[in-house]
């Protein structure tokens, strides 16, 4: 009988973030994958939104401590907690974006990189 195969360190930084979102009742989550693609600034982006600045800030700050305790890393950069419009917390490979449902359609970004392998996460009921 092989194995269960070992999650690597970004696959576990990947779910941690995913948990965490949808802990906090997060909308629309979603994975862009960039490593398929040439000269990309990152591997990932995972993006969501929220239907209120207190929604976005609980996701925003789920995610930094969720990760903190399940892997240890703390963001590289973040920013956008002053108005909690578009928050961004960057794990150097992994970038993630939390919005308020306006700013996510006003930027669009799954459309600005279209070319990236999009994956949605469906809710857990």
């Amino acid at each position: 009988m092989p194995r269960p195969k070992k999650k690597s360190e970004k696959e576990i930084l990947i779910n941690t973030i995913i948990d965490a979102m949808l802990d906090k009742k997060a909308k629309d989550p979603v994975i862009m994958d960039f490593t398929k693609l040439n000269s990309s600034i990152c591997d990932s982006f995972i993006i969501c939104h929220g239907t209120s600045r207190t929604q976005v800030e609980a996701i925003a700050d789920g995610v930094v401590s969720e990760v903190k305790k399940k892997t240890g890393a703390n963001p590289w950069h973040k920013e956008g907690f002053e108005n909690a419009e578009w928050i961004l917390i960057d794990y150097s490979d992994i970038i993630v974006h939390i919005f308020q449902d306006k700013q996510r359609s006003f930027y669009n970004i799954e459309q600005l990189w279209a070319d990236a392998e999009i994956s949605r996460i469906t809710l857990k009921e």
